[in-house]
């Protein structure tokens, strides 16, 4: 027999109990992707709350993943997925230069952690791919201009063969909440000639098939993104000291 949802005490914002009220329930319950809630109706019955926080509720566990209305159906619990929340990572992380830096680490573990298993998988398409790649970044490197459309695509590209969607979605996510956090906090590319040299480096290792070296050129491009946020860092202490 199922456990029952327990009446909620009042608060400021309702629903957001409402909500902890119902993913409570689901794990109480053993309750499965595929299998229905109670009704809208039903749940702010037992939750002694209305009707509209409910809906609230259930809205903003849609948006997480967690639930799924179907129009003339009812309410469903979700296969769980981390989309919803790496869909809403590169917003979360605008203006906070320690939670950027944290989070480039983690994106550089993960890459240097994964280039040997890449290099492994690698094929000759995609070296022709990288050296399309590189042809462009060199040129608009030599105009001065930085290539971030380039750039993601060399991300994504490192990891194409590894058939680990999940890793790839990741790398990718973080790659667009840098880039983000790049406009955000002015962190202009000071040397695109540099940066294109650093994927060049990571390219070269790849053709070689070493696995130390491509690591070793890994790195050198992630210094050159932690300096650039370290100079907006000072940056910020400047502006702090000078009030």
């Amino acid at each position: 027999m199922k456990k029952p949802l327990l009446k909620l005490e009042r608060a400021a914002l309702l629903y957001q109990s409402v909500q902890d009220a119902i993913k409570a329930h689901i794990l109480e319950n053993d309750i499965q992707p595929g299998d229905p809630l109670p009704p809208e109706t039903e749940l702010a019955r037992q939750l002694g709350v209305s009707r509209n926080s409910v809906r609230e509720a259930v809205k903003a566990l849609e948006s997480m993943g967690i639930l799924e209305s179907r129009r003339g159906s009812g309410i469903f619990v979700r296969e769980f997925s981390f989309e919803p929340l790496l869909n809403n990572l590169p917003y979360g992380l605008m203006g906070d230069v320690r939670d950027i830096e944290e989070l480039l680490e983690i994106r550089r573990i993960l890459e240097l952690a994964k280039i040997g298993a890449a290099i492994d998988k690698l094929t000759s398409e995609q070296l022709a791919a990288f050296d399309e790649l590189l042809e462009e970044m060199r040129r608009r490197a030599e105009r001065g201009d930085s290539f971030p459309t380039e750039d993601r695509k060399f991300h994504q590209l490192l990891f194409q063969n590894l058939g680990n969607r999940m890793l790839h979605r990741l790398i990718d996510v973080f790659w667009l909440a840098l880039s983000n956090a790049a406009r955000s906090l002015d962190m202009a590319d000071p040397n695109p000639l540099l940066t294109y040299y650093n994927h060049a480096a990571i390219v070269d290792a790849l053709r070689a098939q070493d696995a130390s070296q491509a690591q070793t050129a890994l790195d050198a491009h992630y210094d050159g993104i932690r300096d650039r946020l370290a100079q907006v860092e000072r940056r910020g202490l400047t502006k702090t000291l000078r009030r």
